[in-house]
């Protein structure tokens, strides 16, 4: 940490430093390499024509040709972004203070960008409700999840349920944690903003403080300044602040001034950021947990936006931070470590007894190490367990509705045994990326009559499907099961998807449908509104009308309304809604037939969509400007393989798909017809690396084509047409004169 502090040596009288260091990260400095061998469409030069080369045809529009030559000399990839064994694109953290200050935006590290914009959701963060922070903290972190485009592991630790957490922050004890832009992606997507981590402990802590805090203005405004820009540039929402370690009198003069700045930055940089201390530090300096806010850690709550409590509290510690706190009460974030380290009131399945003394006061709670479910009681039984856990604690965990239309899920958790697309197995085999985690439900409970979990062995889409399990009780019809909350104005008229599958051998047995409700007013109605009683506020019930065949406008998107395929059952409806309130969102499972008898049930959840039918996109949009960078051969498996890792990008409008499918069209080195495509892998931005694909070796004076596709994947709209897609042929060959390998 020696160099850490000599990066801002002499800050307390000399602002030269500081403003080198500065200079250094502004922007307009960074330069765009390219390690590609590549050339753009147009012609080949000669040196790659021979009369045995194969040529492609003319090709349509959208098509990009490029052409490459061979060359198995090592061109590495810089290891913070690329993993250094086979170049997949990786999270990374910075460690001390002068990479901090060295830090500036680069185009290797555009897999780091978030891809999904911060989803919008009821009620805002800044209201009065208190809140749920959750805190990751798993082995050190940047495990799996580091593989930004995933990867094969089995049983990986995931998290789901979404609709509880207003905060999320990854936690690791590298000095500028960043968060893998994966947890970003699949927090957004469900309405969290997501924090990461400056932290300093120990010796090699109180040397840095002292290096930025300890002098003038200008060092600490260099360090907020900083970490601004990293939030900015990588979209995340903002910091939890963690100094564990004594500061002297001088650095502890200007933390408070330094969180305001750097709460000021991050506010100016990010919409709706955040900025969060943690309990440790006293306002004289001295490293001292205080349990609690209170007068000696008061100030420095009053400088940013929360306060993260240590854990060791009792509930006359709740008692004075409620008091303490006035109207900010809802910014005291009371912590709950679920491994129950030290004098703590509960943890693991106890902790629901913490969370009831801090909701009993008014306080937000900061649930720590939550992986605990995971690392506890093992990998084999996590999903059953996770449900469990939070099902203990879902009466003191306020819950989130959605507030904008589309709504498109297939309830994939980030994770599976094998790839679905259309009920059918894509690809088998583990895989885990949080990026592909889609829109989540509320996974309600009612104990002994209904369960909602996840079910990996059968899926319409993605890697998992919604397995809903109850009883229709004696003398009952129905039973609802409630899975989305809303408080959005509704559209005049709704179009809904539902794709399902009974299970069990009495699936027949019943009909499934969708049923929404309504916050009532003498406004709203439609043809057959029912107004059911209610203890709380009114709403009103609509069942949606089954449409035998879709409408013209969406023909492509529910072609499968009257039948579905690998044993699904797909289900179209219309809604026509006249000055409503959207509230809820629930299955109805009902019985054909009446019964005296409790009838048990389970149905799997596919696919499940709700769209606005005034806002259709007529024609999709095109994927443009498809090129290939950072071209990697190695030598294959055997004489006749090569091994190509490459770079996609393209241009594609934003926010308009809900991810990309890369595809291999497969390589050809003489005139044949394209086998069929086959999945590399999906995208969450408008850039790809594939990685290892084998490729024939091409012979002397001949040249082989490889196809690659991107097909946009959009929320709602129609599927988009092989017409639509990006479009890549890589005309490689060895380059004349022979071999152009490592050692020739």
């Amino acid at each position: 940490m020696a160099e850490a502090a000599a990066a801002l040596d002499g800050a307390r009288s000399e602002r030269g430093p500081v403003r080198r260091a500065l200079a250094a990260v502004l922007p307009g400095s960074a330069r765009r390499r390219t390690r590609s061998g590549a050339r753009s469409a147009g012609r080949p030069p000669a040196s790659f024509l021979s009369p045995g080369s194969f040529q492609p045809a003319a090709e349509p529009l959208g098509t990009t040709v490029l052409h490459a030559a061979v060359s198995t000399r090592p061109q590495p990839l810089p290891a913070r972004y690329f993993d250094t064994g086979t170049t997949e694109p990786i999270s990374f953290f910075l460690s001390g203070l002068e990479e901090l200050l060295a830090w500036q935006p680069n185009s290797d590290d555009d897999f780091n960008i978030c891809a999904v914009p911060l989803a919008q959701r009821q009620p805002p963060l800044h209201s009065q409700r208190s809140r749920t922070l959750l805190c990751h903290d798993m082995r050190g972190g940047y495990l799996e999840d580091r593989f930004i485009q995933g990867s094969a592991t089995r049983n990986p630790y995931v998290f789901y349920h979404w609709r509880y957490i207003d905060i999320f922050v990854y936690f690791s004890h590298h000095t500028v944690t960043i968060p893998p832009v994966c947890w970003t992606n699949a927090a957004h997507r469900n309405g969290v903003p997501v924090l990461g981590t400056f932290i300093t402990e120990w010796t090699d802590g109180e040397k840095l403080c002292e290096a930025f805090l300890a002098g003038g203005e200008e060092a600490y405004r260099a360090v907020s300044h900083q970490l601004a820009r990293i939030a900015q540039h990588y979209r995340f929402d903002g910091w939890l602040i963690n100094m564990e370690n004594a500061l002297s009198a001088a650095a502890v003069g200007n933390l408070s001034p330094f969180l305001r700045h750097l709460t000021a930055q991050v506010h100016g940089a990010v919409p709706g950021g955040l900025v969060i201390w943690y309990d440790s530090i006293v306002e004289s300096g001295t490293l001292r947990w205080q349990n609690e806010l209170n007068e000696q850690n008061r100030l420095f709550f009053d400088a940013c936006d929360g306060l993260f409590v240590n854990y060791n509290w009792k509930e006359e510690h709740l008692e004075r931070t409620r008091e303490l706190a006035g109207q900010r009460h809802a910014d005291v974030y009371i912590g709950v470590d679920v491994f129950a380290r030290g004098d703590v009131v509960g943890g693991g399945f106890d902790t629901n007894k913490s969370l009831s003394l801090i909701r009993k006061h008014g306080l937000s709670a900061a649930i720590f190490a939550p992986g605990w479910v995971y690392e506890h009681l093992g990998e084999e039984n996590f999903l059953q367990n996770e449900n469990k856990f939070w099902g203990l604690l879902e009466d003191y965990l306020p819950t989130h509705s959605i507030c904008t239309l589309p709504l498109a899920t297939s309830f994939s958790v980030g994770m599976g045994t094998g790839m679905f697309l259309a009920g059918k197995e894509e690809e088998a085999g583990p895989w885990y990326n949080l990026s592909a985690q889609e829109i989540q439900p509320l996974y309600p409970e009612r104990r002994g009559q209904l369960s909602t979990s996840c079910c990996l062995q059968d899926a319409w889409c993605g890697g998992s499907s919604l397995r809903v399990q109850g009883t229709i009780p004696p003398g009952e019809e129905r039973v609802a099961i409630r899975l989305f909350s809303f408080q959005m104005h509704a559209p005049p008229k709704l179009f809904l998807n539902l794709l399902y599958k009974m299970e069990g051998p009495h699936g027949d047995d019943f009909t499934v449908a969708l049923e929404l409700t309504t916050w009532h007013s003498s406004r709203c109605h439609d043809s057959t509104v029912t107004v059911l009683p209610s203890e709380d506020e009114p709403h009103s019930l609509h069942h949606p009308r089954l449409l035998p065949a879709p409408p013209p406008a969406l023909s492509r998107l529910l072609a499968a309304c009257s039948h579905g395929a690998q044993g699904w059952t797909s289900r179209c409806y219309e809604q026509e809604l006249q000055g409503c309130s959207l509230r809820d969102l629930s299955l109805l499972v009902s019985r054909k037939q009446a019964s005296s008898q409790e009838t048990s049930f389970s149905c799997l959840l596919g696919e499940l969509r709700v769209l606005d039918a005034g806002s259709m996109a007529a024609s999709p949009p095109q994927v443009q400007s498809l090129t290939a960078s950072q071209l990697w051969w190695q030598d294959g498996p055997n004489v006749e393989q090569l091994s190509l890792s490459l770079t996609l990008r393209w241009a594609f409008p934003p926010r308009r798909a809900a991810c990309f499918r890369v595809l291999s069209q497969g390589t050809r080195c003489h005139r044949a017809q394209p086998p069929q495509p086959q999945l590399l892998g999906l995208a969450h931005g408008c850039q790809y690396r594939a990685v290892g694909l084998a490729v024939p070796r091409p012979a002397t004076g001949q040249s082989c084509q490889l196809e690659l596709l991107v097909e946009p994947v959009l929320p709602s709209e129609l599927p988009v047409g092989p017409e639509q897609w990006g479009r890549l042929l890589l005309v490689y060959s060895e380059p004349a004169g022979g071999s152009n390998r490592a050692g020739h």
